[in-house]
């Protein structure tokens, strides 16, 4: 997927505390010698020391406010940008720069910054397209609560908790019932976030599935299964009505507790996200770096 549509306004978050302020700065000049307008996060033109009457938006407004989004910082700043897209219902893509080591997301260097934006501008730059999940919770038979994550549903015991036990059906047949300390549903960007810690498998975003890994199953027979990225997830929590505390999370941005007979679904998304991809590196490039593969270890 490449880049087609006019770039004239290029939102810009960086992570909360990040020392990023001569990179904002030197950011905003380059666009602006470009012709092109800077709308700065307003924690981010904190940062970045601007001035009075530069352009400035809120975290959920910025998505609809640009043409392209630039995050500075990490995976959690990349995911919680990614989730405001998709509530934004726009295609605007995401740009990610790690300061750090690579992130799996972040996954574009500080020096990579300016070539993989002239890439953007020039209509070159690769757009991967990563599907996204939608999950509604019903309370009571009623929608409670809607989310959209790039990575990961996860229905969790409380900290004081014993063993989960949870009915798992995919389009309305019967899967099983798994007692764990939780269940992850991801789709494949999420495969290398709490899934690859749970010993759930590494899937290629450009695969077609979503991904269901128990955590610390009670039967080792309760394995991680992928089904068609078509399905539909439901997932109960089975509660004794004793001081079972059972908690689902939304990317690890949002959350709450279940409470007895609620029901979490869980689908792909109608939009996927637009990622702009690393000019330099592919993706088993990445999980060398990241994953020490064929490297030392220590």
């Amino acid at each position: 997927m490449m880049h087609s549509t006019p770039i004239r306004r290029v939102g810009i978050v960086a992570k909360r505390k990040l020392d990023a302020a001569s990179v904002l700065s030197e950011l905003r000049r380059w666009l602006e010698a470009r012709g092109l307008e800077a709308i700065f996060e307003i924690d981010t033109a904190a940062i970045a020391g601007l001035p009075d009457g530069h352009p400035k938006a809120s975290r959920d407004e910025l998505p609809s406010e640009c043409d392209l989004l630039v995050v500075l910082g990490g995976d959690g700043t990349f995911i919680g940008m990614a989730d405001r897209i998709a509530r934004a219902g726009v295609d605007v893509a995401i740009l990610g720069v790690n300061f750090g080591s690579l992130g799996f997301l972040t996954e574009i260097t500080l020096p990579e910054l300016y070539p993989s934006l002239e890439s953007v501008l020039a209509g070159t730059a690769t757009i991967e397209p990563r599907m996204m999940l939608a999950s509604r919770t019903l309370r009571a038979g009623r929608p409670f609560a809607e989310h959209l994550v790039l990575n990961d549903i996860v229905i969790t015991k409380g900290a004081l908790s014993r063993i989960v036990e949870m009915s798992v059906t995919v389009d309305h047949q019967a899967v099983t019932r798994v007692r764990a300390d939780g269940l992850i549903v991801a789709s494949p960007t999420g495969s290398t976030a709490y899934n690859l810690a749970a010993g759930g498998p590494i899937v290629h975003p450009a695969l077609d599935a979503i991904l269901l890994t128990p955590i610390a199953p009670h039967t080792l027979t309760n394995r991680p299964v992928l089904i068609p990225a078509s399905s539909e997830v439901d997932v109960r929590p089975i509660m004794d009505g004793g001081n079972d505390e059972v908690y689902v999370t939304f990317d690890g941005q949002a959350g709450f507790q279940l409470e007895s007979h609620d029901a979490v679904t869980i689908r792909r998304a109608a939009r996927p996200l637009r990622l702009i991809k690393s000019p330099t590196r592919s993706y088993f490039e990445l999980l060398r770096e990241k994953l020490k593969w064929g490297g030392d270890n220590r």
